[in-house]
Protein backbone atom coordinates (compact mmCIF):
# COMPACT_ATOMS: atom_id res chain seq x y z
CA UNK A 1 0.00 0.00 0.00
CA UNK A 2 1.16 3.55 -0.82
CA UNK A 3 -0.27 6.22 1.48
CA UNK A 4 -0.39 9.86 0.40
CA UNK A 5 -0.95 12.80 2.71
CA UNK A 6 -1.56 16.21 1.12
CA UNK A 7 -1.60 19.48 2.99
CA UNK A 8 -2.30 22.96 1.65
CA UNK A 9 -3.89 21.82 -1.63
CA UNK A 10 -6.39 19.34 -3.06
CA UNK A 11 -4.71 18.01 -6.20
CA UNK A 12 -5.54 14.40 -5.35
CA UNK A 13 -6.33 13.29 -8.91
CA UNK A 14 -3.10 14.69 -10.40
CA UNK A 15 -0.94 13.41 -7.58
CA UNK A 16 -2.55 9.96 -7.68
CA UNK A 17 -1.96 9.65 -11.44
CA UNK A 18 1.69 10.68 -11.04
CA UNK A 19 2.41 8.31 -8.14
CA UNK A 20 0.75 5.48 -10.10
CA UNK A 21 3.39 5.80 -12.82
CA UNK A 22 6.04 4.75 -10.29
CA UNK A 23 3.93 2.27 -8.29
CA UNK A 24 1.85 0.65 -11.04
CA UNK A 25 0.71 -2.44 -9.14
CA UNK A 26 0.35 -0.89 -5.68
CA UNK A 27 -2.89 0.29 -4.11
CA UNK A 28 -2.94 4.01 -3.31
CA UNK A 29 -4.79 5.57 -0.38
CA UNK A 30 -5.06 9.24 0.55
CA UNK A 31 -5.04 9.94 4.28
CA UNK A 32 -5.52 13.06 6.38
CA UNK A 33 -3.24 12.07 9.27
CA UNK A 34 0.15 10.34 9.41
CA UNK A 35 -1.07 7.97 12.09
CA UNK A 36 -3.52 6.44 9.61
CA UNK A 37 -0.64 5.01 7.56
CA UNK A 38 0.37 1.40 8.08
CA UNK A 39 3.81 1.25 9.69
CA UNK A 40 4.85 -1.25 6.99
CA UNK A 41 3.64 0.90 4.09
CA UNK A 42 5.14 3.70 2.02
CA UNK A 43 4.04 7.22 2.97
CA UNK A 44 4.35 10.20 0.62
CA UNK A 45 3.77 13.52 2.34
CA UNK A 46 3.37 16.68 0.26
CA UNK A 47 2.88 20.07 1.92
CA UNK A 48 2.30 23.50 0.35
CA UNK A 49 2.86 26.54 2.61
CA UNK A 50 2.49 30.25 1.92
CA UNK A 51 5.57 32.03 3.31
CA UNK A 52 6.62 35.68 3.22
CA UNK A 53 8.69 34.86 0.12
CA UNK A 54 5.86 33.04 -1.67
CA UNK A 55 4.61 29.47 -1.90
CA UNK A 56 6.92 26.65 -0.79
CA UNK A 57 6.42 22.95 -1.61
CA UNK A 58 7.94 20.06 0.36
CA UNK A 59 7.74 16.33 -0.36
CA UNK A 60 8.95 13.73 2.13
CA UNK A 61 8.82 9.96 1.65
CA UNK A 62 8.83 7.47 4.50
CA UNK A 63 9.22 3.70 4.36
CA UNK A 64 8.52 1.74 7.54
CA UNK A 65 8.24 5.16 9.25
CA UNK A 66 11.83 6.01 8.26
CA UNK A 67 12.44 9.06 6.06
CA UNK A 68 13.84 7.89 2.74
CA UNK A 69 13.72 10.96 0.50
CA UNK A 70 12.96 14.67 0.46
CA UNK A 71 12.64 17.36 -2.18
CA UNK A 72 11.85 21.05 -1.61
CA UNK A 73 10.82 23.80 -4.02
CA UNK A 74 11.47 27.00 -2.11
CA UNK A 75 9.57 29.38 -4.43
CA UNK A 76 6.99 28.49 -7.09
CA UNK A 77 8.03 31.56 -9.09
CA UNK A 78 10.92 29.42 -10.31
CA UNK A 79 8.29 27.56 -12.39
CA UNK A 80 8.23 28.92 -15.96
CA UNK A 81 5.04 27.91 -17.79
CA UNK A 82 2.52 29.20 -20.32
CA UNK A 83 1.06 31.82 -17.99
CA UNK A 84 1.56 33.19 -14.48
CA UNK A 85 -1.53 31.54 -13.00
CA UNK A 86 -0.51 30.79 -9.40
CA UNK A 87 -2.81 27.76 -9.05
CA UNK A 88 -1.24 26.15 -12.10
CA UNK A 89 2.24 26.93 -10.82
CA UNK A 90 1.42 25.37 -7.47
CA UNK A 91 0.11 22.23 -9.16
CA UNK A 92 3.26 21.89 -11.28
CA UNK A 93 5.48 22.54 -8.25
CA UNK A 94 3.60 19.85 -6.29
CA UNK A 95 4.11 17.34 -9.10
CA UNK A 96 7.78 18.32 -9.63
CA UNK A 97 8.48 17.92 -5.94
CA UNK A 98 6.84 14.48 -5.75
CA UNK A 99 8.47 13.33 -8.99
CA UNK A 100 11.95 14.29 -7.87
CA UNK A 101 11.53 12.86 -4.39
CA UNK A 102 10.33 9.50 -5.73
CA UNK A 103 13.01 9.45 -8.45
CA UNK A 104 15.69 9.49 -5.75
CA UNK A 105 14.58 6.11 -4.40
CA UNK A 106 12.77 4.40 -7.29
CA UNK A 107 14.25 2.15 -9.96
CA UNK A 108 11.32 2.97 -12.24
CA UNK A 109 12.08 5.33 -15.11
CA UNK A 110 9.35 7.92 -15.80
CA UNK A 111 10.26 9.33 -19.23
CA UNK A 112 7.09 11.46 -19.46
CA UNK A 113 8.03 13.45 -16.38
CA UNK A 114 5.03 15.00 -14.64
CA UNK A 115 2.75 14.77 -17.69
CA UNK A 116 0.07 12.24 -16.80
CA UNK A 117 -2.64 13.04 -19.37
CA UNK A 118 -3.32 10.79 -22.34
CA UNK A 119 -2.66 13.49 -24.97
CA UNK A 120 0.74 15.06 -24.22
CA UNK A 121 0.91 16.72 -27.64
CA UNK A 122 -1.96 19.03 -26.63
CA UNK A 123 0.35 21.05 -24.42
CA UNK A 124 2.69 21.60 -27.39
CA UNK A 125 -0.20 22.88 -29.52
CA UNK A 126 -1.15 25.28 -26.69
CA UNK A 127 2.41 26.65 -26.63
CA UNK A 128 2.51 26.97 -30.43
CA UNK A 129 -0.87 28.75 -30.41
CA UNK A 130 0.57 31.22 -27.89
CA UNK A 131 3.52 32.06 -30.14
CA UNK A 132 6.29 30.03 -28.50
CA UNK A 133 9.00 28.75 -30.82
CA UNK A 134 10.23 25.14 -30.93
CA UNK A 135 13.38 25.78 -28.90
CA UNK A 136 11.46 27.46 -26.07
CA UNK A 137 8.87 24.66 -26.01
CA UNK A 138 11.55 21.98 -25.90
CA UNK A 139 13.21 23.76 -22.97
CA UNK A 140 9.91 24.03 -21.04
CA UNK A 141 9.11 20.36 -21.64
CA UNK A 142 12.47 19.13 -20.36
CA UNK A 143 13.05 21.64 -17.53
CA UNK A 144 9.54 22.27 -16.19
CA UNK A 145 7.53 19.19 -17.16
CA UNK A 146 10.60 16.97 -16.70
CA UNK A 147 10.21 14.95 -19.91
CA UNK A 148 13.33 13.22 -21.11
CA UNK A 149 14.91 14.52 -24.32
CA UNK A 150 13.53 11.75 -26.53
CA UNK A 151 9.88 12.25 -25.45
CA UNK A 152 10.20 16.05 -25.73
CA UNK A 153 11.50 15.72 -29.29
CA UNK A 154 8.80 13.15 -30.14
CA UNK A 155 5.78 15.23 -29.14
CA UNK A 156 7.24 18.43 -30.57
CA UNK A 157 7.87 16.84 -33.99
CA UNK A 158 4.42 15.18 -34.02
CA UNK A 159 2.61 18.41 -33.10
CA UNK A 160 4.40 20.32 -35.85
CA UNK A 161 3.41 17.65 -38.38
CA UNK A 162 -0.22 17.55 -37.18
CA UNK A 163 -0.73 21.28 -37.62
CA UNK A 164 -0.50 20.93 -41.40
CA UNK A 165 -3.64 18.76 -41.24
CA UNK A 166 -5.61 20.34 -38.36
CA UNK A 167 -5.07 24.08 -38.88
CA UNK A 168 -6.67 26.48 -39.48
CA UNK A 169 -9.35 25.33 -37.04
CA UNK A 170 -12.90 25.51 -38.37
CA UNK A 171 -16.15 25.41 -36.39
CA UNK A 172 -18.07 24.02 -39.37
CA UNK A 173 -15.68 21.17 -40.15
CA UNK A 174 -16.22 17.78 -38.58
CA UNK A 175 -15.19 14.14 -38.80
CA UNK A 176 -17.46 11.15 -38.34
CA UNK A 177 -16.99 7.97 -36.31
CA UNK A 178 -19.23 4.91 -36.67
CA UNK A 179 -19.10 2.12 -34.10
CA UNK A 180 -19.63 -1.51 -35.12
CA UNK A 181 -19.58 -3.21 -31.70
CA UNK A 182 -19.29 -6.83 -32.91
CA UNK A 183 -16.32 -9.21 -32.98
CA UNK A 184 -15.84 -12.90 -33.77
CA UNK A 185 -14.51 -13.32 -30.19
CA UNK A 186 -13.37 -10.98 -27.40
CA UNK A 187 -9.59 -10.64 -27.04
CA UNK A 188 -7.95 -10.99 -23.64
CA UNK A 189 -6.82 -7.35 -23.43
CA UNK A 190 -9.89 -5.71 -25.02
CA UNK A 191 -11.87 -3.00 -23.21
CA UNK A 192 -13.77 -1.64 -26.22
CA UNK A 193 -17.52 -2.06 -26.80
CA UNK A 194 -17.44 -5.52 -28.34
CA UNK A 195 -20.10 -8.21 -28.56
CA UNK A 196 -19.35 -11.75 -29.67
CA UNK A 197 -21.15 -12.69 -32.87
CA UNK A 198 -21.77 -16.15 -31.44
CA UNK A 199 -23.97 -14.63 -28.74
CA UNK A 200 -25.21 -11.42 -30.33
CA UNK A 201 -25.08 -12.04 -34.08
CA UNK A 202 -28.88 -12.20 -34.22
CA UNK A 203 -28.96 -8.45 -33.49
CA UNK A 204 -26.70 -7.37 -36.39
CA UNK A 205 -29.58 -6.57 -38.79
CA UNK A 206 -31.52 -4.62 -36.18
CA UNK A 207 -28.36 -2.77 -35.16
CA UNK A 208 -27.69 -1.87 -38.80
CA UNK A 209 -31.22 -0.46 -39.17
CA UNK A 210 -31.03 1.60 -35.97
CA UNK A 211 -27.52 2.85 -36.77
CA UNK A 212 -28.57 4.03 -40.23
CA UNK A 213 -31.62 5.72 -38.68
CA UNK A 214 -29.31 7.59 -36.27
CA UNK A 215 -26.97 8.63 -39.10
CA UNK A 216 -29.85 9.88 -41.29
CA UNK A 217 -31.58 11.82 -38.53
CA UNK A 218 -28.47 13.57 -37.19
CA UNK A 219 -27.22 14.06 -40.76
CA UNK A 220 -30.05 16.54 -41.38
CA UNK A 221 -28.59 18.79 -38.67
CA UNK A 222 -25.15 18.59 -40.31
CA UNK A 223 -26.29 19.74 -43.74
CA UNK A 224 -24.48 23.09 -43.52
CA UNK A 225 -21.24 21.65 -42.14
CA UNK A 226 -18.31 20.09 -43.99
CA UNK A 227 -17.25 16.49 -43.39
CA UNK A 228 -13.50 15.96 -43.26
CA UNK A 229 -12.98 12.25 -42.59
CA UNK A 230 -14.99 9.10 -41.84
CA UNK A 231 -13.72 6.32 -39.58
CA UNK A 232 -15.58 3.04 -39.03
CA UNK A 233 -14.26 1.18 -35.99
CA UNK A 234 -15.40 -1.25 -33.34
CA UNK A 235 -15.32 -4.02 -32.39
CA UNK A 236 -14.44 -5.31 -35.83
CA UNK A 237 -16.51 -3.70 -38.61
CA UNK A 238 -15.64 -6.47 -41.07
CA UNK A 239 -17.06 -9.07 -38.68
CA UNK A 240 -20.60 -8.24 -39.82
CA UNK A 241 -21.87 -9.33 -43.27
CA UNK A 242 -20.58 -7.32 -46.23
CA UNK A 243 -24.13 -6.30 -47.21
CA UNK A 244 -24.69 -4.70 -43.79
CA UNK A 245 -21.47 -2.70 -43.94
CA UNK A 246 -22.28 -1.74 -47.53
CA UNK A 247 -25.66 -0.32 -46.41
CA UNK A 248 -23.97 1.69 -43.63
CA UNK A 249 -21.39 3.23 -46.00
CA UNK A 250 -24.05 4.10 -48.57
CA UNK A 251 -26.20 5.74 -45.87
CA UNK A 252 -23.34 8.19 -45.23
CA UNK A 253 -22.79 8.83 -48.93
CA UNK A 254 -26.51 9.50 -49.43
CA UNK A 255 -26.13 12.47 -47.08
CA UNK A 256 -22.56 13.58 -47.78
CA UNK A 257 -20.88 13.61 -51.18
CA UNK A 258 -18.20 10.91 -51.05
CA UNK A 259 -15.88 12.99 -53.23
CA UNK A 260 -15.88 15.73 -50.57
CA UNK A 261 -14.71 13.38 -47.79
CA UNK A 262 -10.93 13.59 -47.62
CA UNK A 263 -10.45 10.13 -46.10
CA UNK A 264 -12.53 7.01 -45.37
CA UNK A 265 -11.07 4.39 -43.04
CA UNK A 266 -12.54 1.00 -42.14
CA UNK A 267 -10.95 -1.22 -39.53
CA UNK A 268 -10.59 -4.76 -40.87
CA UNK A 269 -8.62 -5.56 -37.75
CA UNK A 270 -9.23 -9.30 -37.51
CA UNK A 271 -7.76 -11.10 -40.53
CA UNK A 272 -10.22 -13.94 -39.98
CA UNK A 273 -12.96 -11.49 -41.10
CA UNK A 274 -11.16 -10.32 -44.26
CA UNK A 275 -12.70 -11.96 -47.35
CA UNK A 276 -12.51 -11.13 -51.03
CA UNK A 277 -16.21 -10.22 -51.00
CA UNK A 278 -15.68 -7.80 -48.10
CA UNK A 279 -12.63 -6.13 -49.64
CA UNK A 280 -14.29 -5.79 -53.06
CA UNK A 281 -17.29 -4.10 -51.39
CA UNK A 282 -15.03 -1.66 -49.50
CA UNK A 283 -13.12 -0.84 -52.67
CA UNK A 284 -16.36 -0.21 -54.61
CA UNK A 285 -17.38 2.19 -51.84
CA UNK A 286 -14.13 4.15 -52.28
CA UNK A 287 -12.69 3.28 -48.87
CA UNK A 288 -9.17 4.79 -48.86
CA UNK A 289 -7.65 3.15 -45.85
CA UNK A 290 -8.04 -0.13 -43.96
CA UNK A 291 -6.41 -1.69 -40.91
CA UNK A 292 -5.35 -5.34 -40.84
CA UNK A 293 -4.06 -5.85 -37.33
CA UNK A 294 -1.84 -8.77 -36.37
CA UNK A 295 -1.09 -7.46 -32.82
CA UNK A 296 1.70 -10.07 -32.94
CA UNK A 297 3.03 -12.53 -35.52
CA UNK A 298 3.71 -15.19 -32.89
CA UNK A 299 1.20 -18.02 -32.99
CA UNK A 300 1.47 -18.97 -29.30
CA UNK A 301 0.60 -15.42 -28.24
CA UNK A 302 -2.30 -15.23 -30.69
CA UNK A 303 -3.76 -18.36 -29.10
CA UNK A 304 -3.24 -16.98 -25.60
CA UNK A 305 -4.97 -13.65 -26.26
CA UNK A 306 -7.91 -15.25 -28.09
CA UNK A 307 -7.39 -13.92 -31.60
CA UNK A 308 -8.60 -17.08 -33.40
CA UNK A 309 -6.20 -16.67 -36.32
CA UNK A 310 -2.58 -17.45 -37.13
CA UNK A 311 0.24 -15.45 -38.78
CA UNK A 312 -0.51 -17.06 -42.17
CA UNK A 313 -4.04 -15.60 -42.00
CA UNK A 314 -2.58 -12.14 -41.53
CA UNK A 315 -0.26 -12.54 -44.52
CA UNK A 316 -3.12 -13.90 -46.66
CA UNK A 317 -5.43 -11.00 -45.74
CA UNK A 318 -2.75 -8.38 -46.38
CA UNK A 319 -1.79 -9.79 -49.78
CA UNK A 320 -5.44 -10.03 -50.79
CA UNK A 321 -6.00 -6.36 -49.87
CA UNK A 322 -2.93 -5.41 -51.90
CA UNK A 323 -4.16 -7.40 -54.88
CA UNK A 324 -7.58 -5.72 -54.78
CA UNK A 325 -5.87 -2.33 -54.84
CA UNK A 326 -5.76 -0.86 -51.34
CA UNK A 327 -2.70 1.35 -51.20
CA UNK A 328 -3.12 2.62 -47.64
CA UNK A 329 -3.02 -0.24 -45.14
CA UNK A 330 -2.34 0.09 -41.43
CA UNK A 331 -1.11 -2.71 -39.19
CA UNK A 332 -1.46 -2.57 -35.39
CA UNK A 333 0.87 -4.37 -33.02
CA UNK A 334 0.93 -4.50 -29.22
CA UNK A 335 4.12 -4.37 -27.19
CA UNK A 336 4.06 -6.11 -23.80
CA UNK A 337 1.64 -8.90 -24.63
CA UNK A 338 1.66 -11.73 -22.06
CA UNK A 339 4.83 -13.86 -22.12
CA UNK A 340 6.39 -12.08 -25.12
CA UNK A 341 10.12 -11.30 -25.18
CA UNK A 342 12.32 -9.10 -27.36
CA UNK A 343 12.92 -11.90 -29.86
CA UNK A 344 9.15 -12.23 -30.31
CA UNK A 345 8.90 -8.53 -31.20
CA UNK A 346 11.78 -8.93 -33.67
CA UNK A 347 9.97 -11.86 -35.28
CA UNK A 348 6.77 -9.79 -35.57
CA UNK A 349 8.61 -6.86 -37.15
CA UNK A 350 10.54 -9.14 -39.54
CA UNK A 351 7.25 -10.52 -40.85
CA UNK A 352 5.67 -7.05 -41.12
CA UNK A 353 8.61 -5.54 -43.00
CA UNK A 354 8.20 -8.26 -45.66
CA UNK A 355 4.64 -7.02 -46.24
CA UNK A 356 5.73 -3.35 -46.29
CA UNK A 357 2.61 -1.55 -45.02
CA UNK A 358 2.59 2.25 -45.16
CA UNK A 359 1.04 2.67 -41.68
CA UNK A 360 2.13 1.01 -38.44
CA UNK A 361 0.51 1.66 -35.06
CA UNK A 362 2.54 0.50 -32.07
CA UNK A 363 0.49 0.11 -28.89
CA UNK A 364 2.01 -0.47 -25.49
CA UNK A 365 -0.08 -2.93 -23.48
CA UNK A 366 -2.57 -1.26 -21.15
CA UNK A 367 -4.28 -3.35 -18.47
CA UNK A 368 -7.80 -1.96 -18.69
CA UNK A 369 -10.41 -2.43 -15.98
CA UNK A 370 -12.96 -3.86 -18.44
CA UNK A 371 -10.60 -6.41 -20.01
CA UNK A 372 -10.35 -10.12 -19.23
CA UNK A 373 -6.62 -9.58 -18.59
CA UNK A 374 -7.42 -7.41 -15.58
CA UNK A 375 -9.29 -10.29 -14.00
CA UNK A 376 -6.45 -12.77 -14.62
CA UNK A 377 -3.39 -10.54 -14.42
CA UNK A 378 -1.56 -12.77 -11.95
CA UNK A 379 -1.69 -15.69 -14.41
CA UNK A 380 0.39 -13.94 -17.04
CA UNK A 381 3.93 -12.66 -17.30
CA UNK A 382 3.79 -8.94 -18.06
CA UNK A 383 6.95 -7.39 -19.44
CA UNK A 384 9.15 -5.28 -17.18
CA UNK A 385 9.92 -1.65 -17.98
CA UNK A 386 13.48 -1.98 -19.32
CA UNK A 387 12.48 -4.85 -21.57
CA UNK A 388 9.48 -2.87 -22.81
CA UNK A 389 11.74 0.04 -23.64
CA UNK A 390 14.02 -2.19 -25.71
CA UNK A 391 10.98 -3.67 -27.49
CA UNK A 392 9.73 -0.18 -28.38
CA UNK A 393 13.21 0.70 -29.66
CA UNK A 394 13.02 -2.36 -31.94
CA UNK A 395 9.74 -1.12 -33.44
CA UNK A 396 11.23 2.36 -33.99
CA UNK A 397 14.17 0.87 -35.86
CA UNK A 398 11.92 -1.19 -38.13
CA UNK A 399 9.58 1.77 -38.74
CA UNK A 400 12.60 3.77 -39.86
CA UNK A 401 13.65 0.92 -42.20
CA UNK A 402 10.16 1.11 -43.75
CA UNK A 403 10.67 4.88 -44.24
CA UNK A 404 7.97 5.72 -41.69
CA UNK A 405 7.87 8.65 -39.27
CA UNK A 406 5.69 9.17 -36.17
CA UNK A 407 2.66 11.34 -36.95
CA UNK A 408 0.36 10.91 -33.92
CA UNK A 409 0.58 9.48 -30.43
CA UNK A 410 -1.37 9.07 -27.24
CA UNK A 411 -1.07 7.45 -23.86
CA UNK A 412 -3.50 5.38 -21.81
CA UNK A 413 -4.28 4.91 -18.17
CA UNK A 414 -2.74 1.72 -16.77
CA UNK A 415 -0.26 1.59 -19.66
CA UNK A 416 2.71 -0.67 -18.96
CA UNK A 417 6.04 0.98 -18.22
CA UNK A 418 4.63 4.52 -18.39
CA UNK A 419 5.15 4.49 -22.16
CA UNK A 420 2.94 5.45 -25.13
CA UNK A 421 1.19 4.41 -28.34
CA UNK A 422 2.65 5.80 -31.58
CA UNK A 423 1.30 5.86 -35.12
CA UNK A 424 3.93 5.76 -37.89
CA UNK A 425 3.36 6.34 -41.58
CA UNK A 426 5.15 6.91 -44.83
CA UNK A 427 4.89 10.44 -46.22
CA UNK A 428 1.39 11.28 -47.44
CA UNK A 429 -0.28 8.29 -45.76
CA UNK A 430 -1.02 9.89 -42.39
CA UNK A 431 -4.53 9.19 -41.04
CA UNK A 432 -6.41 12.47 -40.72
CA UNK A 433 -9.01 11.03 -38.33
CA UNK A 434 -6.38 9.73 -35.90
CA UNK A 435 -4.89 13.21 -35.59
CA UNK A 436 -8.30 14.87 -35.24
CA UNK A 437 -9.55 12.55 -32.49
CA UNK A 438 -6.32 12.71 -30.50
CA UNK A 439 -5.75 16.45 -30.57
CA UNK A 440 -9.41 17.42 -30.03
CA UNK A 441 -9.16 20.30 -32.49
CA UNK A 442 -12.14 19.25 -34.57
CA UNK A 443 -15.73 18.18 -33.91
CA UNK A 444 -16.23 14.40 -34.02
CA UNK A 445 -19.81 13.22 -34.56
CA UNK A 446 -20.08 9.60 -33.44
CA UNK A 447 -22.77 7.02 -34.11
CA UNK A 448 -23.59 3.63 -32.64
CA UNK A 449 -23.28 1.84 -29.31
CA UNK A 450 -20.37 3.06 -27.18
CA UNK A 451 -19.52 5.95 -29.52
CA UNK A 452 -18.80 9.39 -28.04
CA UNK A 453 -19.26 12.62 -29.99
CA UNK A 454 -17.06 15.60 -29.18
CA UNK A 455 -18.38 19.03 -30.13
CA UNK A 456 -15.47 21.46 -30.55
CA UNK A 457 -15.67 25.18 -29.78
CA UNK A 458 -12.55 26.71 -31.41
CA UNK A 459 -13.01 30.21 -29.96
CA UNK A 460 -12.93 28.75 -26.44
CA UNK A 461 -10.51 25.89 -27.25
CA UNK A 462 -12.80 23.38 -25.54
CA UNK A 463 -15.06 20.52 -26.44
CA UNK A 464 -18.20 18.93 -25.04
CA UNK A 465 -18.65 15.17 -24.91
CA UNK A 466 -21.94 13.59 -25.99
CA UNK A 467 -21.74 9.85 -25.25
CA UNK A 468 -24.00 7.15 -26.65
CA UNK A 469 -24.86 4.29 -24.30
CA UNK A 470 -22.42 1.36 -24.44
CA UNK A 471 -24.81 -1.55 -23.96
CA UNK A 472 -25.95 -2.95 -27.31
CA UNK A 473 -29.52 -3.79 -26.29
CA UNK A 474 -29.97 -0.47 -24.48
CA UNK A 475 -28.74 1.39 -27.56
CA UNK A 476 -31.33 -0.38 -29.72
CA UNK A 477 -34.07 0.64 -27.28
CA UNK A 478 -32.90 4.26 -26.82
CA UNK A 479 -31.50 5.29 -30.21
CA UNK A 480 -34.00 8.17 -30.50
CA UNK A 481 -32.61 9.59 -27.27
CA UNK A 482 -29.06 9.41 -28.71
CA UNK A 483 -30.28 11.31 -31.77
CA UNK A 484 -31.93 14.09 -29.76
CA UNK A 485 -28.84 14.56 -27.57
CA UNK A 486 -26.67 15.30 -30.58
CA UNK A 487 -29.22 17.34 -32.51
CA UNK A 488 -29.94 19.61 -29.54
CA UNK A 489 -26.27 20.36 -28.98
CA UNK A 490 -25.43 20.78 -32.68
CA UNK A 491 -28.28 23.24 -33.19
CA UNK A 492 -26.91 25.61 -30.54
CA UNK A 493 -23.18 25.12 -31.16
Amino acid sequence: MVYIRLQGHNYEYDVGALVKTFYFNRDIKFISDKTLADSQGLLIENIVTNTMNGYKVITKIYNNQKEMSEFIIKDINSIKILDNNSDRKIKIAVKQSIYKAISKISEVNAPWGILTGIRPTKIVHDFLDSGYNSNDIYKILTEQYLLNEEKSSLILSIALKERKFLYPMDRDRFSMYISIPFCPTRCLYCSFPSNSLVQWGKLVDEYTDKLIFEIEQVGKTLANRRINSLYIGGGTPTAIPAENLDRILKSVYNIFDRDKIREVTVEAGRPDTVTEEMLEMLKENKVDRISINPQTMNEGTLDLIGRNHNPEDIIRAYKLANKIGFDSINMDIIIGLPNEKEEDVINTMEEIIKLSPNNLTVHTMAVKRASKLREKIDEYSLTQQRSLERMLDITKEYAKKMKMEPYYMYRQKQILGNFENVGYSTKGKECIYNMAIMEEKETIIAFGAGATSKIFYPNENRFQRVPNVKNLKVYLERVKEMIERKKNLLEIS
